[in-house]
């Protein structure tokens, strides 16, 4: 997440729907309905395996550029070419990128801001659908976090470690499980200096913009005391919601809306927050799956021992689901 702070004050979700049991409408919790009803995709102990290798001191926090996150790269490579996921780029799964941040806090002789440059690379990879003329869906998630700073390691253990072992465990279970739409992997890099590796994606030649079915974001989604998931982005594509709602009989974990307006009743607009931004600049549809702010949020304190195991399982159970049931709805 590449904002400075999302609060979490006067935030009001939309309502969780009804639920038909037994053939009756009863107006139940849908928290209560999906710990009757979970589904289990993901090998747990896998995911918590990967989460901790990238967020662990070897990857340096992951800053864009960095010893550390070279390594996290070739790692996710290697996670990708196990998995079965085809390379979507000609550099083995890469997608390598440049760009220039302004660094206004230190100054050139003469007083001119100091321009810094970064050697990017997105990973990549593709998982053929059994429809190949559909229209792709794009799973995405940053690896990238903010690196060691005055000697102090920000492991990024939540932002965004835990989006990208989602992001696998996803994959994974695809190249297993075909589904109807070719599906496009990416783990994305410069995603804190503004969301870099979405916009390179969306600039390259590996999509067609066109082509584009819709966007599944992944950042910060393995701790929540209340056992919330936000689901943003259904305000744009109200398609979507009644979607994520059948989606919500079969999750353990409360799927909550809102953060996608300007307005009180949807809480913080997170329109921007993270990279379904560029999608949603370029009229492609999206959701992205996040839980609000906590304490670790770039801290140095955000650590694997802090994410909740049982939670962040029954979230990437949901998001599984969620493509699952996206794939089987849209053209």
């Amino acid at each position: 997440m590449n904002v400075a702070r999302r609060s979490t004050r006067n935030v009001r979700p939309g309502p969780l729907p009804a639920a038909i049991l037994f053939g009756l409408t009863l107006a139940l919790p849908a928290v209560f309905l999906a710990q009757s009803a979970a589904v289990r995709h993901v090998d747990r102990d896998q995911l918590m395996r990967d989460l901790t290798v990238l967020a662990s001191p070897e990857f340096e926090g992951r800053r864009t550029g960095s010893a550390g996150s070279l390594k996290a790269r070739g790692w996710i490579v290697e996670q990708f070419r196990r998995a079965g996921l085809k390379a979507a780029g000609a550099a083995e799964y890469l997608q390598p990128f440049m760009f220039s941040v302004t660094d206004r806090r230190a100054a050139m002789p003469g007083g001119g801001p100091f321009r810094i440059s970064y050697a990017a690379a997105n990973v990549i990879g593709r998982v053929d659908g059994r429809e190949p003329r559909s229209r792709l869906l794009v799973v995405t998630a940053h690896y990238d976090h903010l690196g060691v700073r005055d000697g102090v390691l920000y492991p990024g253990a939540d932002d965004n470690a835990s989006g990208v072992a989602a992001l696998l465990a996803a994959a994974r279970f695809f190249a297993a499980n075909a589904a109807r739409h070719p599906l496009l992997f990416a783990a994305l890099d410069g995603e804190e200096q503004g969301q870099r590796g979405a916009r390179a994606l969306l600039e390259s030649t590996l999509v067609d913009r066109r082509g584009i079915a819709m966007n599944i974001n992944l950042d910060m989604v393995s701790r929540s005391t209340r056992r919330e998931i936000f689901a943003a982005g259904t305000a744009f594509a109200p398609w979507l919601l009644p979607i994520l709602q059948d989606v919500q009989t079969r999750a353990a974990v409360t799927i909550r809306f809102g953060h996608d307006r300007p307005s009180p009743a949807s809480g913080d607009d997170w329109t921007h927050s993270s990279d379904h931004g560029p999608f949603h600049d370029a009229g492609i549809a999206w959701v992205y799956f996040g839980v609000e702010d906590h304490a670790d949020y770039h801290a140095a304190t955000d650590t694997s021992g802090r994410v909740d195991a049982t939670f962040y399982g029954d979230v990437v159970d949901m998001i599984i689901e969620a493509i699952r049931t996206i794939d089987a709805r849209v053209d």
